[in-house]
């Protein structure tokens, strides 16, 4: 089942949708780079920090690349960040990247009420917009915290003027991931029959076992070879892959300066093999072409995505509407 009815979107993504004119197959030779603007001790240390300084620097240490590169990417920022270093969003969008939002203060979504999660969401959006000048389309929660529990908050980015979203990890993991959930980009059908479109980040399946290594710590750990053979996996299915990264992944000196204690397991999954992560990252941009989350929304044409997921049919689970292929 394909979507054919375009007067379900919603009127203020007519913009946004009237380019959709290429097929799956235009998309896949060329990929989604997400930068996830987050500051590590704020972040992952401690929510209750202030935001430090290092962020501003790691992240135009990127820019510095992709502009070497003519590499354009998807920045989530987040709303924390924005509001300490109100030029940083700027400076992104100034260098021809698209911005979008990492939610507010970094608390996972599964720790939010609904009306928690509204307040934030919008309050982060207003920053960007404001510092930018312009629309903000997407979304990616802290830690990928759109769970199987919280799938009705994506009715509220839809209420927000939202296009997509990037938060479903088609993983099982102990913090989070949708075990089941679709590998490639689709649509969401919300109960107000609103849809909103999925970017999954980027995984390869052997046999019923689905596993990561695009991006953040499975990039940094892993060897470059296992990123290369999944994305390269993902194109034979026709869809772009989405890789993501954080500013602090190429700061390999970060932890010379934090003066709080990290416990041990930090230590060895968050800063380990981080002074790899750039050359790495320059092979990919070598190796593959990449482009924003909202263009490749332009590129993929909405009638070749299936709506993998329907929240007005119960159960409420992946192919619950029409099986994905």
């Amino acid at each position: 089942m394909v979507v054919a009815n375009f007067t379900e979107m919603r009127q203020n993504t007519d913009a946004v949708t009237r380019d959709y004119n290429g097929m799956a197959d235009d998309a896949a030779g060329s990929h989604i780079l997400t930068i996830d603007v987050e500051d590590w001790p704020q972040s992952t240390l401690d929510h209750s920090l202030p935001i430090g300084e290092r962020v501003v620097a790691n992240t135009h240490a990127f820019l510095e690349l992709f502009a070497e590169t003519g590499t354009r990417a998807t920045f989530f920022v987040l709303g924390k960040v924005a509001e300490k270093h109100p030029m940083l969003a700027r400076d992104i969008a100034a260098a021809g990247h698209e911005v979008a939002t990492h939610g507010y203060s970094h608390e996972s979504l599964e720790t939010m009420t609904r009306v928690e999660f509204k307040a934030e969401l919008h309050r982060s959006v207003e920053i960007l917009k404001e510092q930018t000048g312009l629309p903000v389309h997407g979304h990616r929660a802290a830690d990928f915290s759109i769970s199987a529990q919280r799938l009705y908050f994506l009715e509220i980015m839809v209420q927000e003027g939202l296009s997509y979203d990037s938060s479903i990890f088609p993983i099982w993991h102990p913090r989070y991931g949708i075990s089941g959930a679709w590998r490639h980009p689709h649509l969401i059908r919300c109960a107000s029959r609103d849809l909103l479109a999925e970017f999954p980040p980027a995984t390869v399946k052997f046999g019923p076992v689905v596993i990561p290594g695009a991006g953040g710590g499975y990039f940094r750990l892993f060897p470059y070879w296992w990123t290369q053979l999944i994305i390269r996996g993902i194109e034979r299915s026709h869809y772009p892959a989405t890789c993501y990264l954080h500013p602090y992944e190429i700061d390999d000196d970060e932890i010379n300066h934090i003066p709080r204690p990290i416990p041990t397991i930090l230590r060895i999954s968050q800063f380990m093999c981080r002074k790899n992560v750039k050359g790495k990252l320059r092979r990919m941009l070598t190796d593959f072409t990449f482009r924003t989350m909202i263009d490749a929304c332009r590129s993929l044409n909405r009638d070749g995505l299936p709506i993998a997921l329907d929240l007005a049919v119960l159960p409420i689970r992946y192919g619950n509407n029409h099986p994905p292929q």
